[in-house]
């Protein structure tokens, strides 16, 4: 018998304020078949999170109001959320970044400019985790 999950997309959270970002990742994600929920406030991120219940969250790390390094870590130490992989997307890779990036708990980590086939590399080998 065939599992329902395989008639399924994929779910994604995609947490990033910058509106031409997001919804390049949308797109491109959308295009591949990925069932995508964005969310451009940090602030809602867990929240969304929970109710989306996202194969993969794609966490922009430079947002207003709220670190998405400190939504890393409160996803990791949310019962509900700890076991969904975390793509980490930031703009400032400065020394030391991807060590702090990791150690939130991000299993994935780019920095900007995104090419879209790292990013989908990325996404691919997250999922199958």
């Amino acid at each position: 018998m065939e599992q329902a999950s395989d008639h399924m997309a994929k779910r994604i959270l995609v947490v990033e304020d910058n509106d031409l970002n997001r919804k390049l990742f949308c797109d491109v994600l959308r295009s591949q078949g990925y069932d995508i929920e964005p969310v451009a406030d940090g602030r809602d991120a867990l929240e969304k999170a929970r109710a989306f219940s996202p194969d993969l969250i794609i966490m922009d790390i430079q947002l207003p109001n709220i670190s998405g390094l400190d939504l890393i870590e409160a996803a990791k130490q949310d019962p509900a959320l700890r076991a969904i992989p975390v793509l980490a997307v930031t703009a400032y890779a400065g020394k030391g970044d991807e060590d702090r990036i990791r150690d939130a708990g991000a299993e994935g980590y780019l920095a900007k400019p995104v090419s879209i086939g790292p990013f989908m590399a990325a996404v691919r080998t997250l999922m199958e985790v």
